[in-house]
């Protein structure tokens, strides 16, 4: 993972993503991303390192687009997030808002909506998502960060929700933030707009480990390593059962919701040959590519 932090481009993904009226391919050239996939990860790297990869209405779509064409290609187990340069994310572009402030109130909803849309889309993703977080998080940048299944970050990395200061709310990321650090956190951090630091971020629940910068990559690799261990469709099922049961009573509805979806999966193609595969003491079928290489 070492050389993808770095470099741009990407090389041609599985047939699965050329099926009819699917996404655009992730070979389509972009001005602000960089995507590489390797050994069936994809590596998205903001690459706007000039402006610490802040972004602007460009990026945003560029974004929504490598998303959902990550989401549609089935040879893509894992997708990790990360910024080239100096910084993770600094939030948004500047020169992207002085054009909204001379947008009308119609233009201001359209543009917000297509952030808010990015930022659902990431975190609806159905494949595993992990942030690799850097230098500075700030604004929208903590928002892509909190829409990320895991966050891993450098022990020198800052955060901060800098939006009071410019007299702005950080709405779109509210959601995906208050469900990663509660809303206690947000009170203080939203208001203050104040810096803190890793281990802050750590404390308070957004980022799930720390190490040195040098050592960053090799503790993404054991985690990805793991996550290559589990079924796919479980995976994308275990993320819509936290979604679905999070913050709610369990009640009767909730739990005969989760008794269906353990009695589906059960039942599906892939649990069956991962029990079968558990009690042949044999490896599952998903592993296959992994004892190739």
């Amino acid at each position: 993972m070492k050389a993808t932090m770095s470099e741009k481009g990407g090389r041609r993904l599985s047939s699965a993503s050329k099926r009819a009226a699917a996404p655009p391919p992730l070979t389509a050239r972009h001005k602000t991303l960089a995507v590489d996939v390797r050994d069936s990860i994809a590596y998205v790297g903001l690459a706007r390192p000039e402006v610490h990869n802040a972004f602007d209405e460009t990026s945003i779509a560029e974004m929504t687009e490598a998303l959902h064409a990550i989401d549609g290609d089935e040879a893509i187990r894992a997708v990790v997030l990360f910024g080239q340069g100096k910084s993770f994310c600094a939030g948004a572009d500047l020169n992207w808002m002085k054009r909204m402030a001379t947008f009308s109130q119609a233009e201001n909803l359209a543009d917000a909506g297509a952030l808010a849309a990015m930022l659902n889309t990431l975190y609806l993703l159905t494949k595993p998502t992990i942030a690799r977080v850097h230098g500075a998080a700030f604004g929208g940048g903590v928002g892509l960060i909190a829409c990320c299944d895991v966050a891993y970050a450098a022990v020198d990395a800052t955060f901060s929700f800098s939006e009071a200061k410019l007299g702005l709310v950080p709405a779109t990321i509210a959601p995906y933030v208050i469900e990663a650090i509660g809303a206690g956190a947000a009170r203080r951090y939203f208001l203050s707009a104040e810096r803190f630091a890793a281990t802050e971020a750590l404390r308070i629940g957004l980022i799930h480990d720390l190490s040195p910068l040098s050592e960053l990559d090799a503790k993404i690799d054991g985690l990805l390593n793991a996550m290559l261990l589990a079924g796919p469709c479980a995976q994308s099922e275990g993320k819509a059962l936290i979604r679905a049961v999070a913050h709610r009573p369990i009640d009767d509805a909730v739990i005969a919701d989760t008794a269906n979806r353990i009695a589906s999966v059960r039942a599906s193609p892939e649990g069956k040959e991962g029990v079968a595969a558990f009690l042949e003491k044999r490896a599952p079928a998903w592993t296959a590519a992994m004892r190739k290489k």
